[in-house]
C-alpha cells in the first residue's frame, strides 16, 4: 500500500517553511501538485510519486541521506558540542532537516572520510565488531617505522592498556629527514575502532603519529575531489555497495 502524507507535512519535513508557514503558502496559492493549484494543507498525497512543486520547485521526497564528508581538522565528530564547531555545522541548512549524524567518530585533529547519515541500522552494521569492516589511514609518523614494525602490527599490537588488537595491514611509503627526526608515510588499513587506534597503535612500537587521514571504510572510498570541509551524497553505486556490508546483498538482489 502506498504510503501517504499530509501536504503540510509533507513540505515541513523537505525543508520548506515550518508547519504555519508552509500552510500559509498553501493558502496562498504558492503551491501546486500534480500540475494543479491546491490550496488545502491537509490534503493527503502519495508523496514518492505526487509531482508537488513549491513555487514553481520540485518538492524531492526523502527519507534517508547518506552524505560523504572530507572531514577537516578543528571539526568534531558529533551532532552538537558546546565549545566547538561539529561535523553538523558543515552541511547546508536543508540537509541537515533529516537529522544525520556521523558514522563513527574522528579525531578532532584528524581529517579524512567520515560517512553522515540517519539510516541507524546501516552505522549500527558499519560499526558493528562483528563485521570487522576495515578502516584505511594514511599517516605521517614520527620515527623510522620499517619492517619490524609492520611484522609488529601483522601480529597486532598491545596497546598502553593491554589491549591486543587484530591483526592490521601496514605499508611503508616514503620516509623523509626533519629537524626533529626520520618521519615516515605510511598506509594503515585496522579492522576495529577502538579509542585512538592508529596513534595508540604507533605510540607501543615507540613512534607517534603527527598527522592522520582515514582514507576509506568499507567499500566506500573518499572522493579525492572533495576539499577538507567539502561533502556530497552518495551515488547509487557506493550506497549499494554499503548495503551489501549491511545485508549481503545489494538493493536490487
Amino acid at each position: 500500500m502506498a504510503k501517504r502524507m499530509r501536504l503540510d507535512k509533507l513540505l515541513a519535513n523537505m525543508g520548506f517553511g515550518t508547519r504555519s508557514e508552509v500552510k500559509r503558502a498553501v493558502k496562498q496559492g504558492r503551491v501546486t501538485v500534480n500540475g494543479a493549484v491546491v490550496k488545502d494543507f491537509g490534503m493527503t498525497l502519495d508523496p514518492e510519486s505526487s509531482d508537488v512543486r513549491f513555487d514553481g520547485e520540485a518538492v524531492v521526497y526523502r527519507e534517508t541521506i547518506y552524505v560523504m564528508l572530507n572531514k577537516p581538522q578543528g571539526v568534531v565528530s558529533a551532532t552538537e558540542d558546546a565549545r566547538d564547531r561539529t561535523v553538523i555545522d558543515l552541511l547546508d541548512p536543508e540537509d541537515r532537516i533529516l537529522q544525520p549524524f556521523p558514522v563513527g567518530r574522528l579525531d578532532k585533529d584528524t581529517e579524512g572520510l567520515l560517512l553522515l547519515t540517519n539510516d541507524g541500522k546501516l552505522a549500527h552494521e558499519l560499526l558493528s565488531p562483528r563485521k570487522h569492516v576495515p578502516k584505511t589511514y594514511e599517516a605521517l609518523v614520527r620515527g623510522d617505522v620499517d619492517a619490524e614494525d609492520q611484522a609488529a602490527f601483522k601480529q597486532g599490537v598491545t596497546l598502553e592498556d593491554g589491549y591486543e588488537t587484530m591483526p592490521a595491514e601496514l605499508t611503508i611509503g616514503d620516509k623523509e629527514a626533519r629537524p626533529e627526526g626520520i618521519h615516515s608515510r605510511i598506509l594503515l588499513t585496522i579492522r576495529e575502532g577502538k579509542f585512538h587506534q592508529v596513534k595508540r597503535m604507533f605510540e607501543a612500537v615507540g613512534k607517534q603519529v603527527v598527522y592522520l587521514k582515514r582514507v576509506s571504510m568499507g567499500p566506500l572510498r573518499l572522493d579525492e575531489t572533495l576539499k577538507l570541509g567539502e561533502y556530497r551524497p552518495l551515488t547509487e553505486a557506493e550506497l549499494d555497495a554499503l548495503l551489501t556490508v549491511q545485508t549481503g546483498a545489494g538493493r536490487n538482489a
